[in-house]
């Protein structure tokens, strides 16, 4: 037998179909993008995912008014994951079209005469009642030979979005301002990711855990991502600090929460930058994030120190999805993860324990978990790495679930279908 492996780019996104057909009941976000070309009635491998998926009506609006900040973490989503609440499944998704907005409009094609050098509009996001305020740049601070041809360090990243339309924050309940991260999409980006042992957070009131003498650290590479400039291009870190403390001063009277949400890469830079924004700004402000597919990005001080901050993340994780599994060989775990991820340090002879610190190899998952599973869909024909990582499996999903007893509505009706085929003996 002879084994093909296909050439896969699991960071990337894919460009068809328009988000609208994936989850045009909930995301507001319009994509207008050119059509691909293809045999009239064969519907691509995304519409396959969603035709004849049950839909979930929208909230009545002073539902959500009045439970916004349930769901966005000031109960830690007790009772909302399982079952998964509607009002929530609405959110999630979403703020997921943000991040399809993100990677709609970057040009990933290393040819093109925009590599990395995309910006969005408020026409991408025309739908939503959100303008944009800010395009994001990451910068990456690994140097690079000039015969390589790598000439930019800096590749656009995202960008910052405040609600203006009032009916919209009527809905919402108050005043929402999103910063959207999209995944890895460069060369450098790709090589930071390859940076994946610990180092010392440099930023935010650090405080040691009780009874602890580790110092919060984070990835190595996505720091770098985070807080790398050059003489052109100011780092994330400034552009994001400098954007959410202005915006805050302006609507400083009014209800106001900020949404940090990214899918992969994005997700880890997501939680630096509420870490960073949190200790910068003093005024009373809800912060959180939701996350997808993210990978680790701290040790259990560095989460520690999230939690004394009343940082809110939910990590909406595919349980096949090999990326939510790294970095780190060695990973110290807390209840809300699964008994059989857990691989406790402690438990280890004292001589190794000490060679893993050493080597700062020692990970912690950080926030609360959505867990889902390609596997509960009978709509997904692959399992490979790519298509459990891609964005649009996690909103094929996340529009599917219900519960751990009832892991995937449109399953559970396909499976009645055929079993109303069998012919009775």
């Amino acid at each position: 037998m002879t084994l093909g492996i296909k050439s896969v780019h699991p960071f990337a996104p894919t460009a068809k179909p328009p988000l609208e057909r994936l989850c045009q009941r909930r995301c507001t976000v319009s994509m207008k993008t050119a059509q691909p070309t293809r045999a009239i009635g064969a519907p691509s491998k995304w519409e396959r995912l969603v035709i004849g998926s049950e839909g979930c009506q929208t909230q009545p609006l002073s539902r959500l008014g009045k439970r916004w900040k349930e769901y966005h973490g000031s109960k830690n989503w007790e009772g909302l994951l399982d079952p998964l609440d509607d009002g929530l499944r609405d959110e999630i998704m979403r703020y997921g079209s943000f991040i399809e907005a993100a990677y709609k409009c970057f040009d990933s094609d290393p040819p093109s005469p925009s590599y990395s050098a995309s910006h969005i509009t408020d026409s991408n996001i025309d739908k939503s009642g959100y303008r944009v305020t800010k395009n994001l740049y990451a910068t990456s601070s690994i140097p690079m030979p000039p015969w390589l041809g790598i000439g930019e360090r800096s590749s656009w990243i995202g960008y910052v979005a405040v609600c203006e339309d009032q009916n919209e924050i009527t809905r919402l309940g108050r005043r929402d301002i999103v910063i959207s991260l999209r995944g890895t999409g460069t060369c450098l980006e790709w090589l930071e990711n390859l940076r994946a042992t610990l180092t010392r957070c440099p930023f935010g009131n650090v405080k040691q855990p009780n009874g602890q003498h580790d110092t919060p650290m984070v990835e190595s590479g996505v720091l770098s991502l985070y807080t790398s400039s050059t003489s052109v291009c100011q780092s994330l870190q400034q552009s994001v600090k400098d954007e959410i403390l202005r915006l805050v001063e302006v609507y400083r009277d009014e209800p106001l929460s900020v949404t940090i949400t990214g899918h992969s890469l994005g997700a880890s830079l997501a939680i630096l930058a509420a870490y960073d924004i949190k200790n910068t700004i003093k005024h009373e402000l809800h912060l959180s994030v939701i996350s997808f597919g993210g990978p680790r990005v701290g040790n259990r001080s560095f989460r520690h120190n999230l939690e004394l901050q009343g940082t809110k993340i939910l990590r909406i994780v595919n349980s096949d999805d090999l990326i939510t599994r790294v970095p780190g060989f060695f990973v110290e775990d807390h209840d809300d993860v699964e008994k059989h991820e857990k691989t406790h340090v402690e438990h280890l002879p004292h001589w190794i324990r000490k060679r893993v610190n050493d080597k700062r190899w020692v990970y912690a998952n950080i926030g609360h978990e959505l867990r889902l599973s390609s596997r509960a869909s009978l709509k997904l024909n692959s399992i490979d790495v790519a298509t459990c990582h891609d964005l649009k499996t996690y909103l094929h999903l996340v529009n599917g679930f219900v519960s751990s007893s009832c892991p995937f509505r449109a399953s559970a009706r396909m499976m009645l279908n055929k079993a109303s085929t069998v012919p009775p003996t």
